[in-house]
């Protein structure tokens, strides 16, 4: 039999951690809704004139980063913000960049300190995020590039991150920009080609195409890759 106290205990720590996220993304909530279209360009002009706004909220992330008895989707939805956040602080750094290749190392970089580290986005994609054993991720981190995944008007939360990543995988998709689907040929984006191994064996990757998009699919498909356009997303 459960211990009726530990239930207790571990359903207020959850709902603490939800109220104090949620609070703690306020700012950011904001800021999305100001500077973000729903289609997902950036107006990182204006955007630029708020930023010490977005700095405070990344040292609020700093000082909050997840603890071991954090649930998945709560590590999750603070690394998604986290990493946005930061890739949207690193192109308000380099006001004058055409593309975010333009900046020496972006992915390489230190930019959060965390747990007595200091983690550059690379670290927080390959060392935490794909660690998570959840693909649907590379849908909701941005590289404020035309071809990724746009970014989402909203904060990623622990309660709604399943239906976000629905939404953010189905998006992109069937967007024709960035992958073209049909029944004996499929167009993709090459985040299936480098991320390949998150995605499984072919038949791995045909069947999540067909549960997000009900795309009819041969197994035999033929796949390509389009052009990555690094070009900024705003």
């Amino acid at each position: 039999m459960k211990n009726p106290l530990k239930i207790i205990l571990c359903f207020f720590l959850t709902s603490t951690i939800a109220y104090a996220q949620k609070s703690r993304h306020e700012v950011w909530a904001q800021q999305l809704q100001r500077y973000v279209s729903p289609s997902g360009q950036v107006n990182y002009f204006e955007w630029k004139k708020e930023q010490p706004l977005l700095d405070n909220y990344i040292k609020s992330l700093e000082a909050a980063t997840p603890k071991p008895h954090w649930q998945k989707n709560e590590k999750l939805a603070f690394w998604i913000n986290a990493y946005n956040a930061l890739t949207v602080q690193l192109i308000l750094n380099n006001p004058t960049v055409s593309s975010i290749k333009e900046i020496k190392n972006p992915w390489d970089t230190p930019l959060f300190w965390s747990n007595g580290e200091h983690l550059s986005l690379g670290d927080i994609e390959h060392q935490i995020l794909r660690k998570l054993n959840e693909p649907r991720i590379h849908f909701a981190i941005n590289c404020a590039s035309a071809s990724c995944p746009k970014l989402s008007q909203e904060p990623y939360t622990p309660r709604g991150l399943e239906q976000q990543l629905q939404k953010a995988t189905t998006d992109f998709l069937c967007d024709t920009t960035r992958n073209q689907l049909a029944k004996e040929q499929l167009k993709l984006s090459k985040i299936f080609l480098w991320f390949s191994e998150d995605f499984g064996s072919k038949s791995d990757l045909i069947r999540f195409i067909k549960q997000y998009t009900h795309q009819e699919i041969n197994p035999d498909v033929r796949i390509r890759y389009l052009k990555y356009n690094w070009a900024l997303n705003d």
